[in-house]
């Protein structure tokens, strides 16, 4: 069920280079695109379905939706060049992440963050607002948040805190106990492993 949620937003993004920007079918598939993000994981993780494949065709689901979105939106918002400035720093910062992850980990990591979400949902809500709020402070807004999340994952990925719950949180590895000293009765003291 996730995977045809997933499948759905491939779709809608797709549909959504047809039709003229702004209009209400616009901003019906991409609401419909932007829902179906939020509950295919959910969905996932509530039917015991999460798997390899449905991460990776989520993935590909957000980068459909974020070049269908790049393509259509950019030419009609009026981005101020510093901003491109800033959404190209972001971008490095993530390059970065990817390259610094895979050469810590042989693999592309990734890092779910409670910041990762709020930037998304920052930038889902962009379009919706660009009628009513400047698009210089919205997307400085987005970009703070999106900096503050490319650091903070790039930190997580560096430290080998790039597992995440479901909450999205990053999770701690389990350390190993603290040896703490210990007195014998003769005041010798003995390292022992400290519960926890």
């Amino acid at each position: 069920m996730a995977n045809i949620i997933t499948g759905v937003r491939i779709l809608c993004g797709i549909a959504l280079l047809f039709l003229p920007v702004f209009s209400p079918s616009f901003y019906a598939l991409y609401i419909a695109a932007g829902v179906s993000d939020m509950t295919d994981g959910a969905v996932a993780r509530k039917t015991g379905n999460v798997s390899s494949f449905g991460s990776k065709l989520d993935t590909a689901a957000d980068l459909v939706l974020a070049a269908v979105c790049l393509i259509k939106l950019v030419p009609v918002l009026g981005i101020p060049p510093w901003l491109y400035i800033w959404i190209a720093a972001v971008a490095l910062i993530k390059v970065v992440n990817i390259i610094s992850g895979y050469v810590l980990r042989k693999e592309f990591a990734a890092v779910h963050t409670v910041m990762n979400k709020v930037t998304g949902m920052l930038l889902f809500i962009l379009p919706l607002t660009s009628a009513l709020i400047d698009l210089r402070y919205s997307g400085a807004l987005v970009c703070a948040a999106a900096t503050f999340a490319a650091i903070q994952e790039g930190h997580y990925i560096r430290t080998g805190r790039s597992g995440a719950d479901t909450a999205g949180l990053p999770c701690r590895r389990k350390q190993d106990p603290v040896p703490v000293p210990q007195a014998t009765d003769n005041g010798e003291y003995l390292e022992k492993n400290a519960e926890k």
